[in-house]
């Protein structure tokens, strides 16, 4: 007997998309995935439709969108209509949308089991703190949800907060795959002294990596601090080199492929991350990173972002600081030591199987099952 036929559509670079990604090697156990992104095919599916790279998702008619004619706005978007073009005549046992540009194209596709959603983040609210975006997009990105979201058969998001908002603004139940990453085989390191602090990611200024600086120098703590930042920001990363070269507490290093990260990680004590809630996913953010080093056998420090703390005191493997700038981090920092790190890397050891992205993954599988069992449909546009 054949396996089911899935589609998945993601207006990514799906190669490049760690969730995509992740959900792809899950599914393709139970399904013939077939794929619609930017990009060449992903590893291990039964077929792509390349969507070309001229086309953005984000380039809908400006006209229409001002004027508020949705419908045109979506549908004449070239990468939305190219994706159409391409899948006409197909038919499929379940569709599967990530992210609510998705969901519209998801719903025209001849499916006999339904859709699926995976929203990535609170759309309505994304870039909530740019006043264009919030006057202009926001009202089509809610059209979207109001249209076609609300429809879809099933729907996951990445966090409990998001899911929470999804259904108090239009009632859409969601269940929450977090973007947690692959479980690592590794064991906590011995701590070190100096207490070896590290934060990886992306050089940007909204990360608030001065922050982190400013604290790792000016703490009592005896720390060092490791930086693995990849380059988005040519400029910011060059004051970051500037600062690092004239510290004795901080060490900018090169970034490294993502396979390699956890066991680079693991040769620290604890990762810090501290994200200011400049708009609201930002407030009720999980990022990979968070899950990296739980993966790392780390202990964690964080800001006092909601959804980060209930995970990381649920685990007890680390501390939350009671701000998002640097005198909150420093006073956190001031009492480190030693046994209280210890302690926390062994609670993240604890928790890394429950917290990989392995476990989560079986939750797209448990919500695609369900759907085929149910009794079959068709959707349409």
């Amino acid at each position: 007997m054949s396996a089911p036929r899935l589609l998945i559509i993601s207006f990514s670079t799906i190669r490049a998309d760690a969730r995509l990604l992740k959900q792809i090697a899950r599914l393709r156990r139970d399904f013939a995935v077939h794929t619609v992104g930017y990009g060449d095919a992903p590893d291990g599916v039964s077929g792509h439709l390349q969507i070309p790279d001229e086309f953005p998702i984000w380039r809908y008619d400006r006209l229409a969108v001002l004027l508020r004619r949705y419908r045109h706005a979506y549908w004449s978007n070239p990468a939305i209509a190219a994706a159409l073009s391409g899948l006409a005549g197909t038919q499929w046992d379940l569709v599967l949308a990530n992210d609510v540009d998705a969901v519209g194209l998801a719903l025209a596709q001849q499916s006999v089991h339904g859709v699926h959603a995976d929203l990535h983040e609170y759309a309505p609210r994304q870039k909530e703190d740019v006043r264009r975006w919030r006057l202009f997009v926001a009202p089509f990105i809610r059209w979207m949800c109001r249209t076609f979201v609300v429809r879809a058969d099933s729907v996951t998001t990445v966090g409990q907060g998001i899911a929470q908002e999804y259904e108090r603004r239009y009632g859409i139940h969601a269940g929450v795959v977090t973007n947690a990453a692959p479980y690592a085989d590794l064991e906590p390191t011995p701590v070190a002294a100096p207490i070896r602090l590290v934060h990886s990611g992306a050089a940007l200024r909204d990360r608030n990596i001065v922050a982190i600086i400013d604290a790792a120098e000016a703490t009592s703590a005896d720390v060092r601090l490791s930086l693995y930042l990849t380059p988005n920001d040519p400029g910011f990363l060059e004051e970051v080199r500037a600062r690092a070269e004239a510290s004795a507490r901080v060490e900018l290093h090169d970034p490294v492929p993502y396979v390699e990260l956890s066991r680079t990680l693991n040769a620290h004590d604890v990762g810090v991350h501290l994200l200011p809630p400049v708009n609201f996913n930002n407030t009720w953010a999980l990022p990979n990173k968070f899950f990296d080093y739980v993966q790392a056998r780390l202990g964690v420090i964080i800001g006092p972002s909601p959804e980060m703390a209930r995970v990381l005191e649920e685990g007890g493997f680390g501390a939350v600081a009671d701000g998002f700038d640097a005198p909150a981090l420093t006073r956190l920092l001031d009492g480190l030591d030693a046994e209280r790190v210890r302690a926390w890397k062994q609670a993240s050891a604890a928790s890394a199987r429950d917290l990989s992205g392995e476990e989560q993954a079986e939750r797209w599988a448990d919500a695609l099952a369900a759907l085929l069992a149910a009794p079959s449909k068709r959707t349409r546009r």
